[in-house]
């Protein structure tokens, strides 16, 4: 686990109880929301997300007794975001709210730093 002096990355409540759900409680086998991000997308970088366990280099944050993994490179563009999960009639899904974008895409997946 690497340890960091950039704002931490968070999750809301429902965004760690929807993760919960999807792991299944007792989480024997340490999985967690893990992000990071990739090149591409509409404007420049997009997020990209999967529920896994940790990977070596992997910022290590916990909210609401679910861990989230921010891949290493990826954590200076996300740190001090915050993830959430909405269920709407537009859709259902994670959002996040990135203070370093500069701009985002109507879709909300792809973001320039």
């Amino acid at each position: 686990m690497t340890t960091s002096t950039l704002p931490a990355v968070s999750l809301t409540e429902t965004a760690a109880g929807h993760i919960a759900e999807i792991i299944g409680q007792p989480n024997i086998e340490g999985k967690g929301l893990r992000i990071y991000v990739e090149t591409g997308g509409c404007s420049g970088m997009s997020y990209a997300m999967e529920i896994a366990p940790r990977k070596e280099g992997d910022e290590v944050f916990s909210a609401h007794g679910v861990n989230l993994y921010v891949e290493d490179r990826g954590l200076v563009y996300l740190a001090g975001s915050v993830i959430d999960y909405k269920d709407g009639l537009s859709g259902a899904g994670f959002r996040i709210t990135n203070p370093n974008a500069k701009q985002t895409c109507g879709c909300g997946k792809s973001f320039e730093a």
